[in-house]
């Protein structure tokens, strides 16, 4: 459910570079911006589906623009049988915003959109940005949202401006509950905010969780402990690639005290029916 496409075919990257510098020290990842057809190698290889997506904040970064959503989608349509793509938009351009939104949605066939309040500037609970959520809501997509620690900006002076605070997913429980049709996605290991991450999924019935951004071995007890009874229907697998290995993240993910009823929802079923996808 969370995988990176952040350079297009143009070399043009998501984000100023030394956001990448940053992260590949945090996560120790060796390449930060592979491309979306090699992604798309390695995935299949490992008979496995991806989600992947950019992130849109030019607002943020005074006009730097993202790695073309277009390309990423049209290298998932080559890729279909192991991608699934994500659109973005910046939440702070208003009304062009929901345009946006709506292209993607409608002339791109993008299945949900990523967003990182923290890395965006935005609080997600604020009623200027309602309008797109309700936007959202009508398309029926769900809004794939980080939550908690942040390895973008991490070890730089101020964390390169980037506000952690925006990233607690008390404010995404607001949105949750004005708009109870919109599948909202709390990304990562919600760190230092677990406890409330695990009440609002236990408590929204629109809330799920996934388990990127973090080797399993690191995982919250409360999480482990949860995912095998109120949220074994909630909980999504995701790696954060390039950032994080699938094989790694199996690899840890074998010694969680999973019970193996519970592993195959995790790994696969709970995203097959958030996202209605067809199986053969």
């Amino acid at each position: 459910m969370h995988v990176h496409v952040e350079q297009d075919d143009s070399g043009h990257k998501a984000l100023p570079e030394l956001f990448y510098k940053a992260s590949a020290q945090y996560f120790k990842s060796e390449d930060r911006t592979p491309s979306i057809d090699k992604i798309a190698a390695i995935y299949r290889e490992l008979k496995m589906a991806a989600v992947v997506f950019t992130l849109d904040a030019r607002t943020q970064f005074e006009g730097h623009l993202p790695n073309s959503i277009d390309d990423l989608v049209a290298g998932a349509q080559r890729h279909n049988d192991v991608l699934i793509p994500f659109g973005s938009v910046d939440p702070r351009t208003g009304e062009a915003a929901i345009k946006e939104l709506k292209r993607q949605a409608h002339e791109l066939g993008v299945r949900g959109f990523k967003f990182h309040p923290s890395v965006q500037g935005f609080n997600p609970s604020d009623r200027q940005y309602y309008p797109l959520w309700d936007a959202l809501q009508e398309l029926g997509l769900p809004m794939l949202s980080h939550t908690g620690q942040n390895g973008m900006g991490a070890g730089l002076p101020g964390g390169a401006g980037i506000k952690l605070g925006y990233s607690n997913p008390l404010l995404l429980d607001e949105v949750a509950a004005d708009f109870p049709n919109l599948p909202i996605i709390m990304a990562h290991p919600s760190v230092p905010w677990q406890d409330e991450a695990n009440s609002i999924a236990t408590h929204k019935s629109n809330v799920y969780i996934d388990l990127s951004g973090w080797s399993p071995k690191y995982f919250p007890e409360s999480l482990v402990r949860q995912s095998n009874s109120l949220l074994k229907h909630k909980v999504l697998f995701g790696t954060d690639f390039p950032l994080i290995p699938p094989t790694k993240w199996l690899t840890a993910f074998k010694d969680l005290p999973i019970d193996e009823t519970v592993r195959p929802l995790i790994l696969k079923e709970n995203a097959v029916k958030l996202l209605s996808l067809k199986q053969d």
